[in-house]
Order: C-alpha cells, then sequence, then structure tokens
C-alpha cells in the first residue's frame, strides 16, 4: 500500500514539474530549461505576429504594385514586367530555403530573424532613397520614356535586398512562433493548431493594408512617402521584436542537417544484401534510458529498404556498434526522418501547380483590374492593387470560419485532433484553385466582348465601363482556397519535417509559392513561343492586355491543375504521416541543466 501512494506521488511530482516546466529540448534566453508560465505561447508569439505584420505589410505593398511600377515608371511591356515580377517573386520565395538550412545548423532562428530584420530594413531605406534623393530619382515621367539607369539599377538592388531578408524572415518567423508551444502539452498542442490559422489572419490584415492604404498612397500621393512608411514601421517592429526576447522558447541549432540523412542512405545501401529484420524492435535505436536530445519516432512500414540502416549485424558487437561509425548503423528514429523527407517530395512537386494560380492573382488579375472601370464615387476610384484586399477578406474568412466552427465540429465528427488530414485540407484548396482559374477564364472572355464593343470598334479610350468588381469571384474562390492551402502546407511542412529541421519545412513550403512563380514566368514564355508561331503572329500575350487571350491561357492553367490533383489523390490517401512516441517527463528540478525524457 505504502509503495502505490509512493508511485501516485512520483506520478504527481512528474506532473506538476510537467506543468512547470517545459522539457521539450528549448531554452529560455539565458539557456535554462523555460518555466511554462513566464516563456512561451501567444505571450511569445504576438512579439513574433508583430514583426511578421510589418514584413508582410512591406513585401505585398511592393509585390502587388510591382507590375504597375515597371510599367509606368520603368515602361516595360507588359509580358517583361511579368516576368520580371515573377522573377523578384521566385527568388523571394526561394531565398527561405537557403535562410532555413544556415538557422536550424548554424546561427538558431532568433538571429537569423534579427539579421534578416536589418537586411529587410536596408533595402526598405534604399528603395526610400530612390525616390527622394535627386540622383537616384526617377526621370520625370512626363517627358522621358525611361528611367535613368542609377534608378533602375538602385531599385532593383532594393527589392532583391529584400529579397534576401525575406530569406530569413519567412522561414523562421513561422517556425520560431509555432516553436513557442510544446508538442507533448495537449494544451500548447491545440494552441498551436490554431496559432497557423492566426498567424495568416494576421498576414491577410498585412495584405489588406498593404494593397488599399498603402496601394492608395503609390498611386495618389507618392510612391516615396509609402516607401518611407514602410521603413518606419519595419523599424518599430524590429524594436518591439527585440523585447521579446525574455518570454521566447529558443531552440539551439544542431549542426549539419543532411549528414544524418545521407549516412542512413549510406548504411542502407552498404547493408543492402542483408535480409529484412523480422521485427521492428530488432532494429537499433538509441536506448530510452541514455540521454536523447528530441523525440523518439515510431517505425512505418513506407521506403522499407531504408530500414536496413538500423539492422544490428552482430548482436555479440552491440555495444561496439554504439561507439561505431554512423555510416554503417543509423537508429530508427534517423531512419524515420530521412523517410519523412523523402515521403515530401512527391507532395512537393505536386504542389507547383497551385504556386502557378498564386502567381496570376499579383500579375495579371492586377492588370485585368487596370483596364476596368474602378470608380466607387464619381470622384473616388480605387488603385488597381486594391483589387487583391477582395483575396485576403476571402482568405481571413476562411481561416476564421475553419478555425472557430468548422474545426470544433469535424473533431467530434472525426475524431481527429486536426478536424480533417492536413493533405485533405491542402486538396480541398486545390479544387477551388481549379475553380477560380476557370472562373477569370470566363470573367476575362466577357472582359474582351467589352473591348471589342468599346475600344476596338467603338474607339473608345481608357477604361471600359465593365466594373472590376467582376474580378471578385476570382479573388475570393482562390482567397479560400489560399486559406486551406497555403496554411494547410504550412502546417505539413512544418509538422512532418524532422523536428531540427522545422525552419527549413517553412522554406520548403515557401519554394512551392517560389518555383511557382518561376514555373508561371516560363509557361508564359512557353505558351508566347508556341501561339505566336501556330498563330501566324497572333500570340496570347499582346503588347497591353486588350490584345491578349488570358482567358485561353487561364484554361490551360485550370486543366494543368485538373490533371495534377488527380495525381495529388492518389498520393495523399496512401500518405502516412509523422508517428512521434509521446514522452513522458522526468522531473527534473534543476532549472540549469537540459530536460531529460524517455518515451
Amino acid at each position: 500500500m505504502e509503495q502505490q501512494v509512493k508511485k501516485r506521488n512520483r506520478g504527481e511530482t512528474r506532473e506538476v514539474d510537467e506543468d512547470k516546466w517545459v522539457h521539450d529540448s528549448s531554452l529560455d534566453h539565458k539557456g535554462r530549461v523555460p518555466l511554462r508560465g513566464l516563456t512561451g505561447v501567444w505571450k511569445a508569439s504576438l512579439f513574433i505576429i508583430a514583426i511578421e505584420f510589418s514584413e508582410r505589410l512591406s513585401y505585398f505593398a511592393i509585390a502587388t504594385n510591382l507590375i504597375s511600377y515597371l510599367n509606368k515608371v520603368m515602361h516595360q511591356d507588359l509580358k517583361t514586367a511579368a516576368k520580371n515580377v515573377n522573377y523578384w517573386a521566385g527568388a523571394t520565395t526561394i531565398m527561405p530555403l537557403v535562410g532555413g538550412f544556415l538557422a536550424d545548423a548554424y546561427t538558431g532562428r532568433f538571429i537569423m530573424i534579427l539579421l534578416s530584420s536589418i537586411i529587410y530594413f536596408m533595402g526598405l531605406s534604399l528603395l526610400t532613397m530612390s525616390e527622394f534623393i535627386p540622383g537616384l530619382k526617377p526621370c520625370d515621367l512626363e517627358t522621358c520614356t525611361h528611367p535613368g539607369k542609377v534608378h533602375e539599377v538602385v531599385f532593383f538592388l532594393a527589392i532583391y535586398l529584400l529579397s534576401l531578408g525575406t530569406g530569413g524572415h519567412k522561414p523562421c518567423l513561422e517556425s520560431f512562433g509555432a516553436d513557442q508551444f510544446d508538442d507533448d502539452h495537449l494544451e500548447e498542442r491545440k494552441q498551436k493548431m490554431s496559432y497557423f490559422n492566426w498567424w495568416n489572419f494576421a498576414l491577410c490584415i498585412g495584405l489588406l493594408l498593404a494593397v488599399t492604404l498603402i496601394a492608395y498612397v503609390q498611386d495618389y500621393v507618392s510612391w516615396g512617402v509609402a516607401d518611407l512608411i514602410l521603413t518606419v514601421v519595419m523599424g518599430i517592429t524590429i524594436v518591439i521584436f527585440y523585447l521579446g526576447k525574455p518570454f521566447y522558447r529558443y531552440r539551439v541549432p544542431e549542426g549539419s542537417l543532411f549528414t544524418p540523412m545521407l549516412q542512413v542512405l549510406v548504411a542502407a545501401i552498404n547493408k543492402r544484401n542483408l535480409p529484412y529484420s523480422s521485427s521492428p524492435d530488432l532494429l537499433y535505436e538509441v536506448p530510452k534510458s541514455q540521454k536523447f536530445q528530441g523525440r523518439y519516432l515510431c517505425h512505418t512500414s513506407d521506403l522499407r529498404f531504408l530500414d536496413k540502416a538500423a539492422i544490428i549485424e552482430d548482436t555479440q558487437n552491440l555495444s561496439a556498434e554504439k561507439g561505431g561509425s554512423p555510416w554503417r548503423l543509423a537508429t530508427v528514429t534517423k531512419v524515420e526522418e530521412t523517410k519523412l523527407l523523402l515521403k515530401m517530395i512527391p507532395i512537393w512537386l505536386t504542389s507547383l501547380t497551385f504556386g502557378i494560380c498564386v502567381a496570376q492573382a499579383s500579375t495579371f488579375f492586377l492588370k485585368q483590374s487596370s483596364t476596368m472601370n474602378r470608380k466607387i464615387t464619381t470622384n473616388f476610384e480605387i488603385p488597381p492593387a486594391s483589387v487583391y484586399s477582395i483575396s485576403a477578406i476571402g482568405m481571413s474568412l476562411s481561416v476564421t470560419i475553419y478555425d472557430k466552427i468548422l474545426v470544433p465540429v469535424l473533431r467530434k465528427a472525426t475524431g481527429n485532433e486536426r478536424g480533417i488530414n492536413i493533405l485533405q485540407r491542402i486538396g480541398i484548396g486545390m479544387v477551388l484553385a481549379v475553380l477560380s482559374m476557370a472562373i477569370a477564364a470566363l470573367v476575362e472572355r466577357k472582359r474582351l466582348i467589352v473591348v471589342d464593343n468599346e475600344i476596338i470598334q467603338g474607339g473608345k479610350v481608357g477604361a471600359i465601363s465593365m466594373s472590376v468588381f467582376w474580378l471578385a469571384p476570382q479573388y475570393i474562390v482562390l482567397g479560400i482556397g489560399d486559406g486551406f492551402t497555403l496554411v494547410g502546407m504550412q502546417e505539413y511542412f512544418y509538422d512532418q519535417v524532422p523536428d531540427s529541421m522545422r525552419s527549413l519545412g517553412i522554406a520548403f513550403y515557401l519554394s512551392v509559392i517560389g518555383v511557382g512563380s518561376f514555373l508561371s514566368s516560363f509557361l508564359i514564355i512557353l505558351t508566347d513561343h508556341i501561339t505566336r508561331k501556330g498563330g501566324r503572329g497572333t500570340s496570347w500575350f499582346g503588347k497591353d492586355l486588350n490584345n491578349s487571350h488570358l482567358d485561353k491561357f487561364y484554361w490551360l492553367v485550370a486543366a494543368m491543375n485538373g490533371l495534377n490533383l488527380c495525381i495529388y489523390v492518389f498520393l495523399a490517401k496512401r500518405y502516412s504521416y509523422k508517428n512521434v512516441q509521446r514522452r513522458v517527463v522526468v522531473a527534473d528540478f534543476n532549472a540549469s541543466d537540459r530536460a531529460e525524457s524517455v518515451a
């Protein structure tokens, strides 16, 4: 009886310790095990969301109006401007692969965010100076057809500095915010699922202000004043982010990320002739009695060939193997981490066509709006970029309804913590993307009929009578799709990568959008070449939108997404998710030491 009481007391002590301390391998700003009540969760995430709001405000203010700037100030034609926007957007969303790798392996996320913020601030400052300093300003738009070379060089240098800054910002900010929630604490794990939704809600608010308030200043006040506002806001939020330092939970970088994966592949190849193990329990794993930094992963039957890396060749020499070369024997956890990365490749590839759809919203959708009637009243006309706000509204509504209404209902119906699986959420957004492109094609066809009646035959000059709000359905549907697919991809690439690679995981998600932008540019070039040659000089992309056939291009993108969706569904149905062994926390009242845990 006394022994049972002692066991119960030890269990109560462990439970109290788990509520007091955070034993998930994170540290506080002084390198100690964090106190749960003083660090992490929303109190820390709000500082991080603040600087994300500023970064997204700046990014979308520049990205959504970039094609207009290149067209009006740089005097580039539609095709060249669209390609330059896609190249910049592609570079901006590919750079996070570098930033994410460096943060996870060497610098840590906090330091990378701080360095990237400074680079971002430098880019915004240079952009502001290019509009105010006489020697850097563009030429008088009334008297010249091309800006000065100096302004052109400074402008592109500035926006690519922003790309460089985003390279560290985007993968680390979101993953650093998610790190503030403990996966092995039930309440914090549920909060983390909501975190991704509300992170994107804040992102949409930044986007909304960027394409309304800032876009209005750009179009009707001054590009320089708009850049100055963005620079000041970024400076303020950098200070706010730094003030949150005592509240954050930090992850220590673990060195080279890909070496362990390579070791698994080499070990599996070296032992390719060995028979498969009769039981997963016979495969090698670090004993749970030893200190292990991280979480154990359960064995899965996927990519079974890699299991050979964990086969113990001689059970009599197990102790010697433990101290031997990791190029010969890998743990089950390392094998499973390698499987996770390899299984992500097909999902990443089948997400790229969605990235092509996203690229249209900030290029051709916006150019459509610039040719249409944007007047709300007799004296007020909305800027073309402000139409993008419809997409942000659609995404905000989608995220809010999903988090507050659908998830609680679906949790009860399915018994799944998330309501539905991550890949199911992504797939729903892909269906909506196909629908959005089909709607865009129909609306553009309608617009071209009006153009033919009013401009080509009627001789009208300027915007057509067709209201810009005809574009609302395609923007709303794509925005709702973003709320499913983009948020789902963020959660998927953060959650399903190895724990040590979460910044890189967010970078994988961003690379979908980046590669999608590059593919969009390539598709434009290829389609232009084929249609110009096959149509005896009549390309789908004319000198301006009124001489183009974007409706046919949208149908092409819709068809590509439809075919890709079939492949995605096939893969998603056969996908197995990360299988983590939940930890039981061992009491450790020395706050200066790292936490120990067992599976």
